[in-house]
């Protein structure tokens, strides 16, 4: 029994040593996609890639809600049959709108997964290289209530995406 004890106090003295030793830095991802120019310049693209169908959209609505109050003031004057036509026409744009609008919401977001997974990769793979350089035996993220700011490489993460290419 009393060799057990020894063993397991043993143990916990050299762990207590080999932790010592231990290299471990902290990385605030949320901080790094804020201020890393290649998001910035994949917002760019996104909104240049997505503008023509938003400004397409927005003027689908425009033209719906013009369609609408104009159904609204001459509705009194029309035949039966021009205002059921009339309201016809305004559901079919209407349903045609959210169609619309359902399928760039999702192209949109299928290709900012896409942006962001790539930008995911070149963190992972900066954060590994400045983990290799300076012998990190550990890197946390997020989760991480509260660090000793030296072990903060946020700025050192942000330094080197900075210095990649495209």
């Amino acid at each position: 029994m009393k060799t057990k004890i020894a063993l397991f106090i043993g143990l916990f003295l050299v762990a207590n040593v080999s932790f010592a030793d231990l290299k471990i830095g902290v990385v605030e991802i949320a901080k790094v996609l804020e201020k890393a120019p290649q998001a910035e310049k994949a917002k760019k693209r996104l909104e240049q890639e997505f503008k023509p169908r938003d400004n397409q959209l927005v003027s689908q609505q425009k033209e719906i809600q013009s369609m609408q109050e104009k159904f609204k003031k001459d509705a009194s004057t029309m035949s039966e049959s021009q205002r059921n036509r009339t309201e016809t026409d305004i559901q079919n744009k209407m349903r045609d709108a959210k169609r619309s609008q359902q399928e760039f919401s999702e192209d949109f977001n299928a290709r900012r997964n896409d942006e962001l997974g790539k930008l995911q990769k070149r963190i992972v793979e900066s954060i590994r290289a400045i983990a290799k350089d300076q012998e990190f035996d550990l890197i946390l993220t997020d989760g991480v209530i509260y660090s000793n700011p030296q072990m903060d490489i946020t700025s050192q993460l942000q330094q080197k995406l900075a210095t990649m290419p495209e």
